[in-house]
């Protein structure tokens, strides 16, 4: 029970799952952080340097087979070098699919560096064209999520590294031309920074969790506007021994009266002892789990102990 449901056959970093449905199969792909767990280079240089990867199920979710990594999301600039590539959003709108991703320019091996959310286009989920980059509220900006809010507009969350580690929201009506709305949560020093703002519906309600690095945060909204603060999910850890950790970056897909909630972990960081970051190639290492979620009297709950081939994506 928990045990993952996949791992990269390659660098051993998957990281920062999200899920879509390829229109008109009966496929699910996973686009995710490739991080090089395995690589050398000093300080957090194996952090960057990263594809976007991607695996795919035909058995509802039972099942994921790597594919191989997105090519051709560099900046312009930058083909030629190694380039960092984070945290996609992918989803489908207005007949073709969408992708906004955390992008960094070459190899850094700290985090004082520029960081964009760009979006692309695809007929696809192969083929992918460049719009550009986002004005959002700083430079240093990253994990994107895009949800089709109740007032008509597209609305896009995301994080502000650089104040405080809270989210922010833009809105659009077009999905290809954004507008900056504000501040929706606080980060340090108001409240505990977090990390990838996703929002759902399910229930009768809009949820929206974040990653504190010791769980995840849960809220509740009737307009995706206003938030009410849940509490904690994720913060129990799993049953099987590879998912004791804490669960880091989600993604949420809604079929039918569920959720499939997609997660990672370090099996091997011991998060409490080595606050400063995993330590050696072993303790970087990820493995990507799922969970379900429900709503019960208005209440977001999460069964974190699911059996790694249980097809969660079934409707």
């Amino acid at each position: 029970m928990s045990a993952p449901i996949y791992r990269d056959p390659v660098e051993d970093g998957a990281a920062d799952p999200t899920v879509i449905r390829r229109e008109g199969t009966n496929e699910w792909w996973m686009f995710y952080t490739n991080r090089r767990a395995n690589a050398g280079g000093p300080g957090f240089s194996w952090i960057h340097g990263s594809p976007i990867g991607v695996a795919v199920s035909r058995d509802d979710g039972a099942s994921w087979t790597y594919r191989g990594t997105v090519k051709g999301l560099d900046d312009p600039a930058d083909v030629g070098q190694l380039n960092t590539h984070w945290a996609p959003e992918v989803m489908f709108a207005d007949g073709q699919y969408h992708m906004f991703l955390s992008y960094i320019s070459g190899v850094p091996d700290g985090w004082a560096v520029p960081r964009t959310i760009v979006q692309f286009t695809s007929p696809d989920l192969e083929n992918w064209t460049r719009v550009g980059p986002l004005a959002l509220s700083s430079d240093n900006v990253i994990d994107a999520c895009v949800f089709a809010s109740p007032d008509g507009l597209w609305r896009l969350w995301y994080k502000d590294e650089g104040q405080g580690s809270s989210t922010w929201s833009a809105t659009s009506t077009d999905m290809l031309n954004w507008t900056l709305e504000g501040k929706v949560l606080p980060g340090s020093p108001e409240a505990p920074p977090h990390e990838g703002p996703n929002v759902f519906a399910l229930g009768g309600w809009y949820w929206l969790i974040v990653d504190e690095w010791r769980g995840q945060a849960a809220y509740r909204s009737d307009d995706t506007r206003n938030w009410v603060r849940q509490g904690l999910i994720g913060d129990v850890p799993g049953s099987d021994d590879m998912d004791r950790r804490y669960m880091r970056h989600a993604d949420v897909v809604v079929v039918g009266g569920h959720a499939a909630l997609y997660y990672f972990t370090h099996p091997l960081w011991d998060e409490a002892s080595d606050k400063a970051g995993p330590p050696d190639a072993a303790a970087r290492r990820t493995a990507v789990h799922h969970a379900r979620l429900t709503v019960v009297d208005g209440v977001l709950v999460l069964e974190r102990d699911i059996a790694a081939d249980m097809a969660l994506l079934a409707g």
